[in-house]
């Protein structure tokens, strides 16, 4: 029966909520101390404040957590709702709901580095934002009068750039302005070099502006990673050309530059002209150009030529004297033209004259025959009843006329026969 009696209670000690609480915050921040935890983010709050609170959960169980804004500046990433992640810190309990909570003093991505996450976080923002845009990028001038040159005054990517630009166009003035290359705050450094090159007077002003530096780890390169170099890169009024690192690597710089060198050598070469080749481009050119004024100069020869031989013929000197040479050969046309006339008329007024000496009447007075004229009567005696006698009469014969005196008229006497007439 002694069994079943109820045992004596311990001493009576009543304790509040609160520190019921904080015994156990005590005790956990005791005996825990600080652990890594790994889980995935969820329901992910950024307060105004800038702290961030968030739960890690796994299958079985989620915990709530908060990274306080000073903590929250170092993670070089972004954290995300789905995120799996490695985080450090200590338990406690927050005692105004009584939760418990993962203090977090530092996040890793699991999986993957922290570094390789954070680019590739602001990559696709950036992207998004269209800083990686074709149609955003600038032509580097093909001959420009001063060269900028951001990187560290003593390392070898400064070297390089001198170099290649000594071989290339030494012409062109390179102006440095010195930052450093790595290490916290460098993107700064960076960011503020690019501005002073980008606000120097028009008479010391750049034309382009080289972002260079030797190769290195993830970690030597974060400076060129960062925001505040792309958005620097990115608003920068001068073109820019990106050498980072060797050719492997790859920047947030890289992608948003004007032009992307994979080294700080090729960087001076794609900003400089090679005057070698245009060295070369000028013996062609001046080569063209000889043979197309020596073109242009045969032709303009030959126009004037034309133009002088059609000057000359059109001349008074040389009119007058291919008229005169027109006129002498008229003169010598006209006269044989003339000659010929005069002969075939001569010819003609020679049958003409033959013809009108076999018809002229001293041929036939000439024959024997005679013309009497009655004086009298003054006209030519045809017949003899045209006469009485007594009239006077003139007979002019061949040669010479006879006076005569009409004694009587006779009958008409028979014709003389042809034979007659020459007896």
């Amino acid at each position: 029966m002694t069994d079943f009696l109820p045992r004596p209670l311990p001493e009576r000690r009543i304790f509040t909520i609160a520190e019921l609480l904080a015994g156990v915050r005590a005790l956990l921040e005791e005996s825990m101390g600080r652990l890594w935890v790994a889980g995935e983010v969820s329901n992910l709050r950024r307060a105004s404040s800038g702290h961030l609170y968030f739960s890690l959960k796994d299958d079985a169980a989620q915990l709530r957590a908060v990274l306080f804004r000073a903590d929250a500046r170092r993670i070089p990433f972004e954290l995300e709702d789905g995120l799996e992640v490695v985080a450090f810190g200590e338990c406690s309990l927050y005692e105004a709901r009584g939760d418990l909570q993962l203090l977090v003093r530092h996040v890793e991505p699991r999986g993957r580095g922290a570094l390789q996450l954070a680019f590739e976080q602001l990559r696709a923002r950036l992207e998004r934002e269209g800083l990686f845009d074709l149609s955003r990028k600038r032509q580097l001038p093909a001959f420009p009068r001063r060269l900028g040159i951001v990187t560290s005054a003593s390392g070898a990517a400064l070297r390089d750039v001198i170099e290649v630009s000594g071989r290339r166009f030494p012409a062109t003035p390179l102006l440095l302005a010195p930052t450093r290359v790595q290490g916290d705050g460098a993107e700064h450094e960076i960011a503020a070099a690019l501005a002073v090159l980008a606000s120097l007077p028009p008479d010391q002003a750049v034309d382009v502006i080289l972002v260079v530096r030797g190769g290195g780890s993830l970690e030597d390169l974060q400076p060129f990673n960062s925001e505040v170099v792309a958005r620097a890169i990115a608003g920068c009024p001068v073109p820019v050309v990106s050498g980072v690192g060797h050719e492997t690597d790859l920047s947030i710089a890289d992608l948003v530059a004007d032009v992307r060198a994979p080294t700080p050598s090729v960087a001076a070469a794609a900003a400089l002209p090679d005057r070698a080749v245009l060295r070369d481009r000028c013996a062609r050119d001046l080569l063209r150009l000889y043979t197309a004024a020596e073109r242009v100069i045969e032709r303009a020869a030959a126009r004037l030529g034309q133009r002088s031989e059609a000057l000359a013929r059109l001349a008074p000197r040389a009119r007058v004297a291919a008229q005169r040479v027109r006129v002498e050969a008229l003169a010598r046309a006209l006269e044989r033209t003339a000659g010929r006339h005069a002969e075939r008329a001569r010819s003609r007024l020679a049958t003409v004259a033959g013809r009108l000496d076999s018809l002229s009447p001293l041929a036939v007075l000439a024959r024997g025959y005679a013309i009497v004229w009655n004086v009298n009567a003054r006209a030519i005696v045809r017949r003899a009843d045209e006469c009485a006698p007594g009239d006077h009469l003139r007979v002019r014969l061949g040669e010479g006329e006879l006076a005569a005196t009409v004694e009587e008229t006779l009958e008409s006497a028979r014709p003389l026969a042809r034979g007659a007439e020459s007896a």
